[in-house]
């Protein structure tokens, strides 16, 4: 989608630009709110993270920001003392520019590991970003963000007088174990920064932290929400639920543009003792190699499914006789599947998303999942990555 005037939350600015980081296209956005927003992030659990997710962690601290950077192209991880001086410097140059505290400024990086910033391009380059500041240009800033994404990703929705949008990049290495990739909200509501953390750590939860495109989880992983006031206040329930849409629909785009991907994988288990029995049997399923595999090939080979139920070795209360394993409506398991039934099975999983349904049939817990296929491109892809 192209996101208009119309959709953009008033008072937050832009500046976009290309500063060399590894090519000719955008890699370096900065998004600056006009006043301090109450804000709230969460991030990798990776014990390999960047500078990034060290400083915006503790920058964070006081719930307060005004300003993101965000570096795309590399990474910045593995670099040691030097990664993190760079870092520093970057946030102190824009500070500088911008007038902004540099503890009310955020940062994030991604792309190659182990590489450094080219720091004396970034530095000439961010000379003068303050008055090159315009209105915030969402599209421009979801593009800018991007590494081997091939087309931005963002969303927006409007809640009473206020506007909410979201960008999100991420197209591999995506198993998190926190939010994503690297994902930003940004809205004019006036929203507490109690409220906002109680609104977006369960929706990253049931989102985001369902994803996987390939069971690897980056050192960079952050997700972050401004959120100005400008706007004045909003009903709690109708921006939970604004925000829940958009960030349901950016998983999606993240899932369909999976490094090498042609389908999008939905796996639902529902019938389980809790929802932590529940996402641990949909994962095993969305993150099998086999599974994806037959999906890429369309092959009716329901029994991945099965094998991958049966990887989930600690789940002792389940019992092969009271699951029921579905694609769309027909079932696979209980049943014998003769030639007619297998091509109806291939035909379903020829579509451009594959719904995968499991019912453990012991208890009322329900969780979905979303990944990718796994095709040649893949591997294609991530050959040659730094190079």
């Amino acid at each position: 989608m192209s996101l208009g005037s119309s959709s953009t939350p008033q008072g937050f600015s832009t500046f976009i630009t290309n500063l060399g980081i590894k090519d000719t296209t955008d890699d370096f956005v900065l998004i600056k709110s006009d006043v301090s927003c109450a804000v709230d992030g969460v991030f990798t659990q990776s014990l390999f993270v960047g500078p990034s997710v060290t400083i915006s962690r503790r920058n964070l601290k006081d719930n307060q920001a005004q300003g993101i950077v965000v570096i795309s192209k590399n990474a910045n991880v593995a670099n040691g003392s030097v990664g993190i001086a760079d870092a520093e410097e970057i946030i102190q140059l824009v500070a500088n520019e911008t007038g902004i505290s540099p503890h009310n400024i955020l940062i994030a990086s991604t792309g190659v590991i182990g590489r450094r910033y080219p720091i004396k391009k970034i530095r000439t380059g961010l000379l003068g970003i303050g008055k090159k500041l315009t209105a915030a240009d969402f599209n421009l800033a979801a593009r800018g963000i991007m590494t081997t994404d091939t087309v931005p990703k963002l969303a927006a929705r409007q809640i009473g007088n206020a506007k909410l949008v979201g960008i999100a990049k991420g197209v591999g290495m995506i198993e998190p174990n926190m939010a994503t990739l690297l994902a930003f909200f940004f809205t004019d509501a006036a929203i507490s920064a109690n409220v906002l953390r109680s609104i977006f750590r369960p929706i990253v939860d049931k989102t985001f932290n369902c994803l996987s495109i390939d069971t690897d989880t980056s050192t960079s992983d952050t997700a972050i929400i401004l959120a100005n006031g400008l706007a004045g206040e909003v009903s709690e329930q109708e921006f939970a639920r604004a925000l829940q849409e958009i960030a349901h629909e950016l998983v999606l785009k993240i899932a369909g543009d999976g490094e090498g991907a042609t389908k999008i994988i939905e796996v639902t288990v529902d019938s389980a003792l809790n929802y932590a029995q529940a996402k641990t049997v949909a994962k095993a399923i969305v993150n099998s190699p086999l599974v994806k595999t037959a999906i890429y090939g369309a092959d009716p080979n329901w029994g991945r499914i099965a094998m991958a139920i049966g990887k989930c070795e600690n789940e002792l209360a389940i019992n092969p006789e009271n699951v029921v394993i579905r694609f769309d409506n027909i079932k696979a398991y209980p049943n014998i599947l003769n030639e007619e039934n297998l091509e109806e099975l291939r035909q379903v999983m020829s579509k451009d998303k594959v719904n995968i349904h499991v019912s453990l049939n012991i208890g009322e817990a329900v969780a979905t999942v979303w990944g990718c296929d796994l095709s040649e491109g893949y591997v294609e892809i991530n050959g040659k990555y730094s190079t």
